[in-house]
């Protein structure tokens, strides 16, 4: 076991280090420069796009609702305590590099979520499947290819994450407020299975609600901190600039220089938001929406509200705090360097509200995580709806077991899996990118108009599609352009 993760452990180390971070940025940049700088251009869009997303069409997923779940997935405890890691680590550098990696990212955003939309499929519950598996089937004509995708999915956030985010709420449970891991199993179980046994639909209903509420809470709170330290904010920006490209002495040595700060806030920049991974446009591709643009466009605003809020709300916790809590190099574990910073600038009676958003935000995590490989098994099974139990037996059961077990292969597994799925993803969205600028044309130049397939001189090809046709009514119901 020791030698099989020591294995698992140099071929993820090699695939994130030296593989992956380049060509994720790389396509990012790719995307960015083909589609003029679209989310700086397009930013208003975005924002008037999403705030009139919440609309109930029939008995389908709304834009709202498929961009909630998958903002539950991509906010989880990464974004608390693998800031934390990050800075410490990387010095304040390292949130600067993150930054740009978002900006960059919302770009491969758009074009993974454009393409879902495109490529996807009716279901028979009301609402569509789509996502990576489906593109690659249908875009590039391999439907082996999709499902080696949907198998890697499967796998990493079917059973793997789901395991870790319950260990990591056992694990806060027991060591902060000592609750006995096999109450936490229980009530996760119970927690788990309350939402997932009623499938994607009942999923959605669900993160619409509490992703969005918790993100607020949170970067409310980084908000009053903030206020109460307002005196320092620009000292904080001059620290998170200068070390990010060396001119800060301070940060040099300790923690890093230039290259940890730019390879430790790539990477978490890259890791919290999932631009290119191949996981978001699972979500994505649900939504009843009458143009795919529409749904790239909020999809892209999730990268925004994942990594430059969320993540920049416990970057900003952390460097207000004196020397008591941070400085360079220290070697502390992510989540409690965020806890410690929150509890002197606010008093140590938050301790069980930061569990409670800790807590929250790994279950959101679960309960997102599973309406990713819904569609993938889909994928993998077609309309056989027993396989869809069975899967929610699983998940249940990974939370359980995940509560009690340490992961150290598990986690390793999952991340080379998780390499594995990016890499596909990424050869495919490149293959397919021109379908994506096609879309985002047509939206800007046909402003407030459904998507027809047919005879679109905007795409490069004919798209075999029932769902983007004149005659499909949902599309000219669809409000919020």
């Amino acid at each position: 076991m020791d030698g099989l993760l020591s294995f698992l452990d140099t071929v993820s180390t090699y695939l994130y280090s030296w593989v992956l971070i380049y060509l994720l940025a790389a396509v990012g940049l790719y995307f960015t420069i083909r589609l003029r700088g679209m989310q700086f251009r397009l930013f208003g869009q975005m924002v008037k796009t999403i705030l009139h997303s919440g609309h109930h069409e029939g008995t389908g997923i709304t834009p709202f609702q498929a961009f909630a779940i998958g903002l539950a997935s991509r906010v989880g405890t990464g974004n608390i305590a693998g800031v934390a890691i990050a800075i410490t680590l990387g010095g304040p550098g390292a949130v600067f590099w993150m930054w740009v990696i978002a900006v960059i990212g919302m770009a491969t955003a758009f074009v993974e979520a454009t393409l879902a939309q495109v490529f996807k499929v009716p279901w028979h519950d009301g609402t569509y499947r789509g996502g990576p598996a489906f593109y690659i089937w249908r875009g590039l004509r391999s439907w082996k290819w999709g499902a080696a995708f949907a198998v890697a999915l499967l796998f990493t956030f079917g059973i793997a994450f789901e395991m870790v985010q319950a260990n990591t709420i056992a694990q806060t449970l027991e060591t902060s407020h000592g609750v006995p891991v096999w109450a936490s199993a229980v009530g996760l179980a119970v927690l788990t299975g309350a939402v997932i046994l009623g499938g994607i639909k009942s999923v959605a209903r669900v993160a619409e609600w509490v992703a969005p509420l918790m993100a607020g809470v949170y970067i409310l709170l980084a908000l009053v901190i903030i206020g109460l330290n307002i005196d320092r904010l620009g000292f904080v920006f001059y620290e998170i600039v200068a070390s990010a490209f060396g001119l800060n002495e301070a940060f040099a040595g300790t923690a890093g220089g230039v290259a940890a700060a730019l390879l430790n806030g790539v990477k978490r920049g890259l890791y919290s938001n999932e631009a290119g991974m191949g996981s978001a446009p699972n979500a994505a591709s649900t939504a009843t929406t009458s143009h795919p643009a529409r749904q790239g466009l909020i999809q892209s605003m999730g990268v925004f509200v994942d990594t430059i809020l969320v993540c920049s709300a416990t970057a900003f916790m952390i460097l207000l705090a004196d020397a008591s809590v941070y400085t360079p190099g220290m070697k502390v574990e992510g989540a409690t360097l965020t806890q410690a910073a929150v509890a002197h600038h606010l008093g140590s009676w938050m301790t069980w509200p930061m569990t409670i958003l800790i807590l929250t935000f790994a279950y959101s995590t679960i309960i997102g995580n599973y309406a990713y490989a819904e569609v993938n098994l889909d994928y993998l099974t077609g309309e056989k709806r027993e396989h869809d139990l069975t899967l929610r037996l699983v998940v249940i059961a990974s939370v359980v077991v995940g509560a009690f077990l340490k992961l150290d292969v598990v986690w390793s597994l999952a991340d080379v899996s998780m390499g594995v799925m990016a890499l596909i993803n990424l050869v495919a969205i490149v293959l397919l990118g021109k379908w994506a600028f096609g879309a985002l044309r047509d939206f800007t130049e046909r402003m407030g108009q459904p998507f027809i397939a047919t005879d679109n001189p905007h795409l490069p090809g004919r798209l075999d599609t029932d769902i983007w046709v004149a005659d499909n009514p949902t599309l000219s119901r669809s409000p919020g352009q």
